[in-house]
């Protein structure tokens, strides 16, 4: 057997694939998490600040939390 034919060096490039495919997996876990949480809200509205309003300097990570904090609490949220 030849080098680069398969043997340990196979093992060991399967088993780094395996791994990456694992971090890749728990990470997009994460993303998912961190969105469905609201964690990642902040990021996503500098990203959209800077795709829409190019001009306009985005508010403070600060501000963003009491913009959304009233917003989530000083509406009616009842049903009747």
């Amino acid at each position: 057997m030849r080098l680069g034919e398969g043997g340990a060096g196979a093992a060991v490039t399967g088993e780094l694939a395996a791994r990456s495919f694992l971090w890749r997996g728990l990470w997009l876990v994460w993303q998912f998490l961190r969105q469905v949480s609201g964690d990642d809200a902040y990021e996503r509205y500098l990203e959209h600040v800077a795709r829409m309003h190019p001009g306009e300097t985005p508010m403070t990570r600060a501000e963003h939390f009491r913009s959304c904090q009233e917003r989530k609490w000083n509406r009616v949220s009842r049903c009747c």
